[in-house]
């Protein structure tokens, strides 16, 4: 089956991105047909400076190549390298009733996180649409909160395929088992909007430093802790071995360790879980001219796609015919 998704180059990804999604994905293309994308119109919507757009987009494609994709097997590009998606995008915009988008978690989530409210902003999920469907895509991995996401993409096939045709296949959403939402260093969710990320391959050094400064309570060194509650240990369950979180936990509940010892043992577990990966990283960083090429070509298999679905999509509703 074909699998679909994208990820914005909003920043260097961090271990929140990792866990929550990257490695599901990367898991995925060993059984399916894999589309994967760096999904740089979506970027757009939050104005950031040409600079930092094309160099955190070769950061994020540089980070899944160096974490394992195979862009042999994995179709993988550059969402702008393909523009038939914005033209569909307008093709699907003109059967998308407005209330549709009004009821949108994501926009009222981003206006109130203080992104300044625009049209791409708000219209961000017909473009969406247009990014599963121009790929004729079966499933589309998300988090359990992302299921509207794909609601929305179903809805809005489903009534161009109900006023013009069959033209796309509806699509389906995979479920990422996922991990529970992982903490970032002050305990809220890790994101880059919130500044508290531990990057996947920033220096060890630093790992450590932002390790060691993880909020956690004030209970005395002598005293039982609860792992539960505790943002050093959801993190150790990333990265440790079940029975040595099986040690931490009871560790944690009979008291006499202190978080510090924690935080020490976190830093060298993190650091050797990516270490293997950091040599890939850090030759696609010196062979920059290498990952455009991949890009290329994975542009070029998935515009191959692309142009048939939107050749298909204009005659249907009467366009260049």
């Amino acid at each position: 089956m074909r699998v679909l998704s994208g990820i914005q180059p909003s920043g260097r990804l961090h271990v929140g991105n990792y866990f929550g999604a990257m490695r599901q994905h990367l898991e995925l293309q060993a059984e399916h047909e894999g589309f994967y994308f760096i999904a740089d119109y979506h970027a757009l919507t939050s104005n950031p400076s040409p600079e930092a757009l094309a160099r955190h987009t070769l950061d994020v494609a540089m980070d899944y190549i160096a974490l394992g994709l195979d862009t042999e097997k994995t179709v993988f590009w550059r969402q702008s390298d393909v523009p038939e998606v914005t033209e569909l995008t307008w093709l699907l915009s003109c059967v998308t009733p407005l209330g549709l988008l009004q009821r949108c978690v994501s926009y009222k989530d981003k206006v109130a996180q203080g992104l300044t409210p625009n049209h791409g902003l708000f219209a961000y999920p017909v473009l969406q649409a247009a990014d599963i469907l121009i790929f004729q895509s079966n499933l589309v991995p998300v988090g359990a909160d992302q299921k509207q996401h794909i609601e929305v993409t179903r809805d809005i096939a489903m009534r161009f395929n109900n006023a013009y045709g069959e033209v796309f296949t509806i699509p389906e959403e995979h479920i990422i088992e996922s991990v529970a939402v992982v903490p970032g260093t002050d305990g809220r969710k890790m994101s880059k909007s919130y500044g508290n990320t531990i990057e996947i391959f920033e220096p060890e050094k630093s790992v450590k430093k932002k390790i060691m400064k993880i909020v956690t309570d004030s209970t005395p060194v002598e005293e039982p802790k609860d792992p539960a509650t505790c943002n050093v240990f959801a993190l150790l369950k990333l990265v440790a071995s079940p029975q040595e979180l099986a040690e931490w936990d009871a560790r944690y509940r009979n008291g006499g360790m202190g978080y510090g010892e924690a935080k020490k043992r976190l830093a060298e577990l993190m650091i050797d879980y990516f270490q293997p990966y950091r040599q890939k990283r850090a030759e696609l960083e010196n062979n920059a001219g290498d990952v455009r090429k991949m890009l290329e070509r994975g542009a070029a298999r998935a515009k191959a796609v692309a142009a048939q679905t939107l050749i298909e999509a204009r005659r249907a509703v009467g366009l260049g015919a």
